[in-house]
């Protein structure tokens, strides 16, 4: 009676399934050379851990876009700073022509 109520627990819980799958998990364990994580039991440090590299390569993505972004200025600004002279030669053209008139 014993063995049909053991066999009956399996059934309703799934068990065999999960045992298998337990029993897979072991196997893949056994060919992993490193310890597999564990939490410190710090919060900080356990994300720290898994933060650090995201932010790292966050930050370097960040800083690109800053330098395209600088020099998309430093263009601008030259092409600022070329029209201006250009805007002023001009006046200065006007200036003597209407000088000539005179």
């Amino acid at each position: 009676c014993s063995q049909e109520e053991i066999q009956e627990v399996k059934d309703e819980g799934n068990l065999d399934l999960l045992f298998d799958s337990l029993d897979k998990i072991v196997e893949e364990a056994k060919n992993q050379e490193e310890p597999a994580w564990r939490p410190s039991g710090i919060p900080e440090q356990d994300v720290h851990s898994a933060m650090v590299p995201y932010l790292l390569k966050h930050r370097a993505y960040l800083r690109r876009v800053l330098r395209e972004k600088e020099e998309e200025n430093k263009k601008a600004a030259e092409s600022v700073l070329a029209g201006r002279a250009r805007v002023a030669e001009l006046q200065q053209l006007i200036q003597a022509r209407k000088r000539s008139w005179q």
